[in-house]
């Protein structure tokens, strides 16, 4: 009787477990997945190379751009703190005017805390053109800029040549012809040396080349152009047109530049100083951020196009390996399996592939910034925000990739999938 009792019992609880809805653990589901990436290894790892590229793309650019704008930042902080600008405003409407003393240099150089003064401007030299000749014009020149500069100017733009001198304060007292050339405009004339003196023309005007430009950082423009003395300039073309009004550039030491500039117009013109106007350099931190704002877009933007690229072919292959399993999920729906858990292994199987494929990009982008940090001799700086979140942002665009060929997977009828 007791032995008749116990198997009922035993048949009463196998009868329940019979009945209660079957479960898929995690463990499971994890073997189900990764059997499914490594039935064909080949397509898995073809299908994570668009995850792979989009998310290194991602890491890499926002790391290289962190880094280099670290590594700049102070420069520019330096060149908003030192520089002032002093510009002709002048009085006279459309008349060409020139209201700086020709004691300009020395003046402002007298104020404590600059370092280096002068005025310089474009020059309109109507028809006449820089070339190699006499009587260049328009037809036959090179359409370079010519710009005139004290020999302060040159000082305060922290410029530099390749090869030669700048000119000096006896060039600029005595009017001589002489000239710098930008090492583009020199690059264009074919000059590479000032060893033998060479000569350029503007218009019939002879000028004696001094120097080539190396850089120029504070006024980069003379990188680009011929410049002269201010006063050869003034006596052969007269004053500045007023669309190119005359400016001084005054470079001043750390923390200086709010007092000088609240003391430049004064300073220069005691009798009228509303005929300059000085102000602090713009922000150079605003317009840098501007560019890599405009740059990151553009980058950002072909990353998500390839992170895209990336969930369509996992998105493909999820769908195709569905099409190819349908008798296994036909009969693993026969032998109990609800839709859920056959869902959840494709979903399991995408997810996967994005976070793999997310691994290994954040890891090469990572490695670029690095790389790139060494070569330029620059300290990497790599985001957290923005480099730890990268691999669940693979499996995430895998989750979603997956869904459709999940719900395909799910919706297979048993009886169907096995007739095949």
């Amino acid at each position: 009787m007791a032995l008749s009792m116990a198997l009922s019992m035993a048949l009463s609880r196998r009868l329940r477990a019979m009945r209660a809805k079957p479960r898929l653990a995690w463990q499971d589901l994890l073997r189900e997945a990764a059997a499914g990436i490594l039935q064909r290894p080949a397509r898995s790892a073809l299908t994570i190379v668009g995850t792979v590229l989009g998310i290194g793309a991602f890491v890499a650019i926002l790391g290289l751009t962190t880094t280099a704008a670290g590594q700049i930042s102070s420069q520019f902080s330096v060149l908003e703190a030192t520089q002032v600008s002093v510009v002709d405003v002048g009085d006279s409407g459309s008349t060409p005017s020139y209201d700086f003393p020709s004691t300009a240099d020395s003046t402002i150089d007298g104020l404590r805390g600059v370092v280096a003064a002068g005025v310089e401007w474009q020059v309109d030299t109507g028809s006449d053109q820089v070339g190699l000749q006499p009587g260049t014009s328009a037809t036959t020149g090179l359409g370079l800029q010519v710009y005139a500069a004290t020999p302060g100017l040159l000082t305060a733009a922290g410029t530099t040549v390749a090869s030669g001198v700048l000119y000096n304060e006896f060039h600029e007292q005595h009017a001589q012809p002489v000239a710098l050339l930008g090492a583009a405009a020199a690059a264009q004339l074919n000059i590479s040396s000032v060893r033998d003196a060479p000569t350029v023309f503007i218009g019939s005007n002879a000028f004696t080349v001094l120097g080539i430009i190396a850089d120029s950082p504070r006024l980069p423009a003379l990188g680009l152009s011929v410049v002269i003395p201010a006063s050869i300039a003034l006596r052969l073309y007269g004053m500045p047109d007023p669309s190119s009004p005359a400016a001084m550039l005054i470079h001043t030491r750390l923390g200086a530049a709010q007092l000088i500039a609240s003391q430049a117009a004064i300073a220069l013109r005691p009798d009228n100083p509303q005929l300059l106007e000085a102000t602090t350099a713009p922000s150079l931190s605003s317009l840098q951020n501007g560019v890599s704002f405009t740059i990151n877009t553009l980058f950002l933007l072909l990353a998500a196009i390839t992170l895209a690229v990336g969930m369509l072919g996992i998105a493909n292959t999820t769908l195709v390996a569905v099409l190819e399993r349908t008798s296994e999920i036909g009969l693993r729906r026969a032998i109990g399996a609800l839709p859920r858990h056959i869902a959840a292994q494709i979903l399991a199987e995408s997810a996967a592939l994005g976070l793999i494929g997310a691994l290994a990009g954040t890891a090469a982008g990572v490695v670029t910034v690095i790389a790139v940090a060494v070569a330029r001799h620059w300290t990497a700086i790599l985001d957290p925000l923005f480099v730890f979140p990268a691999p669940a942002a693979g499996m995430l665009a895998g989750i979603i990739a997956g869904i459709y060929p999940a719900l395909r997977a799910a919706a297979i009828e048993p009886a169907s999938a096995l007739r095949r």
